[in-house]
């Protein structure tokens, strides 16, 4: 059984930490939530790129945001469940050589499970197709081009993800 360091348990607790502020910065300019949204948190799930800390993080984060922010039980069990299978996604693309493909499980998935939580969880009167496209758009802006932004920061300093 592998030992859990406390370099992995403190990247793990600052990345869902970092997930639930952005979230709420996401959801008091009115972009976190409903068919149309841009959550500005959702540019982190590149971070499996750089540490597998990332996964639990990234799970707890989006659990505690949706608890946190009002979101029925459906939207916070299958909403955190998408950001825990895109972040092992990523995860396992982390060494492609086309290293901006981690951004892409995060849309992929999150355009097909998010749509069917908007419509059996919060009654949103569009199609399922409608909403794959809109939930899609969200997912690029956020993951895609922000996600991008913060991978080329970040690569520069790769060193300070590795453990010891």
């Amino acid at each position: 059984m592998r030992k859990i360091s406390v370099l992995f348990v403190t990247q793990a607790a600052v990345i869902a930490a970092m997930y639930v502020v952005l979230t709420f910065v996401s959801s008091s300019l009115g972009l976190a939530s409903g068919e149309i949204q841009i959550r500005l948190s959702e540019m982190l799930c590149i971070l499996p790129a750089f540490t597998p800390a990332a996964i639990p993080g990234l799970f707890l984060g989006c659990l505690l945001s949706n608890l946190l922010t009002g979101c029925t039980l459906i939207d916070i069990v299958f909403g955190s469940l998408a950001t825990l299978i895109a972040a092992v996604f990523s995860y396992q693309l982390r060494n492609h050589k086309y290293p901006l493909l981690v951004t892409l499980p995060p849309v992929v998935v999150n355009m097909i499970i998010v749509p069917f939580i908007l419509k059996f969880s919060y009654g949103i009167p569009l199609s399922i197709p409608v909403m794959m496209a809109t939930v899609g758009i969200g997912e690029v802006i956020s993951c895609v081009v922000l996600g991008s932004v913060l991978y080329f920061a970040l690569d520069k300093r790769r060193v300070i993800f590795h453990q010891s």
